[in-house]
């Protein structure tokens, strides 16, 4: 059942059950009018009350009836509906399968007509085609007879040179022996004409091969001047470095000599000093500029005098000479230059040195 319609029945349904007490009401009201409610007695009145229950039901009976045959009836024309939609779909399919088999078949006409027509102009293409070949091998057919017109007289020459030589059987054996010679005639002319190119390109080739070479050798020879020049510079430059490198290693060992001395008078200043002030030499013996600190501590001004000779005298009576300031300056420079690594060609107490000398 469909639920729209179910729903529309039971809405009928329920209108019917609330105007049902209204009706019941106006029957008892046209009853009571004629016979008076005082005047009923109860039991009539239950009487009634049962009549008019049994009347609702038989009514209500009959709506169902009426609904359950409205029911059938639309059961009936669903079915029907349904039947015929049924039909309907087959009819459709059908007319579909129709259609499908016209276009089908019509197509298939369709192809076969352009097939047809296909085959007859490739048929009328090919017939002309053929027509014109026909044409083409009778024009060349005439030119050849034409030809063949024009050669007679060749073919009655050949018969007599063939006549006169009798060294063949027939013309075409006499015509392969000169093609034959012919061939051999253009191989040799093609050969010659060949190793002419090769020749050509082995001069050729020579010739590059020659400049080539006297190209290279040319810059070999620029090469091996730049590389003598190059050589003669560095024997200049090792001369001139061996002899800087002798100058060196005498002004070296000049230079190592005068420390030695340097290092040896500081030594025996510092143990004359030492030995004359009785100072104790704690580890001092090594280290030059030690030695010269603490000569010219103990030298320092209000301990020492200049005698009559010159020399370095003590102030406190005792009578010790010593060199003179500038010795122990000079030797305290050295001492700077010993320890520093300054050379002593640039300081100050060595030009004192010199000077004294």
């Amino acid at each position: 059942m469909d639920p729209e319609l179910e729903e529309r029945v039971r809405e009928a349904f329920r209108d019917k059950l609330r105007l049902l007490p209204a009706e019941l009401h106006a029957a008892r009201g046209r009853t009571g009018a004629a016979r008076g409610p005082a005047t009923l007695p109860p039991s009539t009145r239950v009487l009634l009350k049962r009549r008019e229950a049994a009347e609702a039901e038989r009514e209500l009976q009959n709506q169902r009836q009426e609904f359950q045959q409205r029911m059938q009836r639309l059961a009936q024309r669903r079915q029907q509906l349904a039947r015929r939609q049924e039909q309907h779909r087959d009819a459709v399919l059908r007319f579909e399968s129709f259609l499908k088999a016209v276009a089908a078949r019509r197509e298939r006409a369709l192809r076969r007509e352009g097939e047809e027509r296909a085959r007859a102009a490739a048929e009328r293409a090919e017939s002309a085609r053929l027509q014109r070949e026909l044409e083409r091998l009778l024009r060349h057919r005439e030119r050849l007879a034409r030809r063949l017109r024009s050669l007679r007289p060749f073919g009655d020459y050949l018969r007599d040179v063939l006549a006169r030589m009798g060294q063949f059987q027939d013309v075409p054996a006499m015509l392969v022996h000169f093609g034959v010679l012919a061939e051999v005639r253009a191989a040799l002319a093609r050969e010659a004409e060949t190793g002419q190119e090769q020749l050509a390109q082995g001069r050729a080739q020579l010739q590059r091969y020659r400049q080539e070479s006297s190209t290279q050798l040319l810059g070999t020879r620029n090469e091996l001047a730049r590389l003598h020049t190059r050589l003669e510079a560095a024997r200049r430059d090792v001369l001139q470095w061996e002899s800087c490198w002798t100058r060196i290693q005498s002004t070296a060992t000049q230079k190592t000599l005068l420390l030695g001395q340097i290092k040896l008078a500081v030594l025996n200043l510092f143990q004359q000093t030492t030995a004359q002030l009785r100072i104790p030499t704690d580890g001092a013996q090594e280290d030059t500029k030690a030695q010269l600190d603490m000569v010219s501590t103990t030298l320092s001004p209000g301990q020492w005098g200049w005698g009559h000779t010159g020399a370095l005298t003590s102030l406190d009576g005792c009578g010790s000479s010593l060199p003179p300031p500038q010795v122990l300056l000079c030797m305290q420079a050295l001492g700077d230059i010993c320890a520093t690594g300054t050379h002593p060609q640039h300081h100050r107490s060595a030009r004192l040195l010199r000077g004294q000398e």
